[in-house]
Order: structure tokens, then sequence, then C-alpha cells
């Protein structure tokens, strides 16, 4: 008895580009969501900390 056919990929690639093969989107900021509370919590902070950096030396420029 012949053996069985166990994989193929034909057609496939056909088949992924009807549509377009799609860079994924990319968004200015990642979602926190299902991110840890804490780190979230800690990445507000540091993001304030940056703002307060970045405006002083504005200041310190002008």
């Amino acid at each position: 008895m012949a053996k069985s056919k166990n994989h193929t990929n034909h057609n496939q690639n056909k088949k992924a580009h009807r549509n377009g093969i799609k860079k994924p989107k990319s968004f200015r900021h990642r979602s926190q969501r299902g991110v840890d509370p804490k780190y979230r919590k800690n990445a507000l902070h540091a993001l304030n900390g940056s703002r307060k950096a970045r405006a002083e030396q504005k200041a310190a420029a002008s």
C-alpha cells in the first residue's frame, strides 16, 4: 500500500497574496491592556518625569 501524503504547501502562496500580505499596523503607543498593573503605574510616573526633564531642558535652552 502507498504511503499517504502528510503535508503540502500547494496554492498557499497564491491564497495568501489574493488579499495581499500586509505589514502589521504600527501605532504610536502600544496598548497597555494586559500589562502588569505595577509596570503600568511605573510607566506613568516615568512619563511624567520625562516630561518634566524635557520642559527643564527647553527652558534652559531658551
